[in-house]
């Protein structure tokens, strides 16, 4: 029996993926050979201790909870907008958690991002370099009348590393998690760059494809993003078997296109109330006592005229137990560390 809901936003790691029905017909993968899931210790970046507190502290609303499933019965990627400070990165770490995805393979965009810094990178001048140390040792020992043997170092797969959209669209038996975080602050072309990719599950390395003909297997053993740990690709294409987990998080800084947006499923984040507040400071920094409580008050009452962000709270209710200022020092300080990250736009006037 299928299981409703796959991920239940309950912060207990379970191994519920593996009820997850079959794709719909138009989203089945067949890549191979097939990969088990990567161990949580096999990149340490990816399991720092601040990125598993983020994982096993975060709240989901039970909206967030129905969309994250839809996104993974559907095998479609998750667009996370909202405000700054809402939890769109952290829900990566908690679905990844709770349903035993492995590491967090993470792509921050900047404004230089392209495809192919997501799909994989090559290093063309130290494979000619090694080739050059190649040469030279052929050389040297051809001169000695000795038998010289090809050096590994100098192939091509020696030299090219999968990114982490790459490593995510390797054949795991099980869905890898991907963030790419801030999608809006790419290139306008990134999106639809994108579009084939996800759509089809699958990229040609053309570096790998040329070099396949010159072997007997046309297989390479490649690294992966976060280790060193390799993967064989045969002939150059890669292929998922397990649609993986994408999410990308926007701030709402731009509009997409809509060939991309009707390719994903969209979650839309609001700032949280009294209670989703209350919930928060519970799980970060335990049971609120009276002035936490005033500080969230304050928070929710300022948050109409501008943007405010909940780490920006979360500072100032730690600060107050830990640093044991007096009540006047501790609402100056509070007011410092909540400024608006924007104000609210003005009404126009008649």
């Amino acid at each position: 029996m299928p299981l409703w809901p796959v991920y239940t936003g309950k912060n207990e790691p379970h191994d519920g993926i593996t009820k997850l029905p079959p794709p719909p017909p138009w989203r089945a993968f067949d890549g191979g050979p097939v990969l088990g899931t990567p161990a949580e210790s096999d990149d340490t970046s990816a399991t720092s201790p601040d990125r598993t507190h983020r994982a096993e502290t975060y709240q989901a609303t039970p909206r967030t909870v129905q969309l994250v499933n839809a996104a993974l019965y559907l095998r479609r990627p998750l667009l996370v907008t909202g405000p700054p400070g809402t939890g769109k990165s952290s829900l990566a770490y908690a679905v990844a958690r709770e349903l035993g995805l492995g590491p967090v393979l993470r792509w921050n965009i900047t404004s230089r991002s392209t495809l192919h810094d997501g799909l994989y990178q090559y290093d063309p001048l130290s494979r000619l370099y090694a080739a050059k140390q190649t040469a030279t040792v052929v050389t040297t020992t051809s001169a000695a009348g000795t038998p010289a043997e090809s050096s590994a170092t100098a192939g091509i797969e020696d030299h090219l590393r999968l990114g982490p959209l790459g490593t995510s669209l390797l054949p795991y038996a099980r869905p890898r998690a991907l963030l790419i975080d801030e999608i809006d602050k790419s290139d306008l072309d990134l999106p639809n760059d994108l579009l084939n990719v996800l759509e089809e599950g699958q990229y040609e390395i053309p570096e790998l494809v040329r070099a396949s003909r010159h072997t007997p297997d046309g297989r390479a053993e490649v690294m992966i993003d976060g280790t060193d740990e390799r993967v064989p690709v045969e002939r150059g294409r890669v292929r998922c078997n397990a649609f993986p987990f994408v999410v990308l998080t926007s701030n709402g800084e731009r509009e997409f296109p809509p060939a991309f947006l009707r390719r994903c499923v969209t979650l839309r984040l609001r700032q949280p109330d009294d209670s989703q507040l209350a919930g928060i400071v519970r799980a970060h920094l335990g049971e609120p006592d009276d002035y936490a409580r005033t500080l969230i008050d304050r928070f929710l009452s300022r948050a109409s005229g501008g943007d405010l962000a909940t780490d920006q709270l979360l500072n100032a209710i730690y600060l107050a137990g830990a640093s044991g200022l007096g009540a006047d020092s501790l609402d100056d300080l509070a007011e410092e560390l909540m400024p608006y990250l924007s104000r609210a736009p003005e009404a126009d006037a008649f």
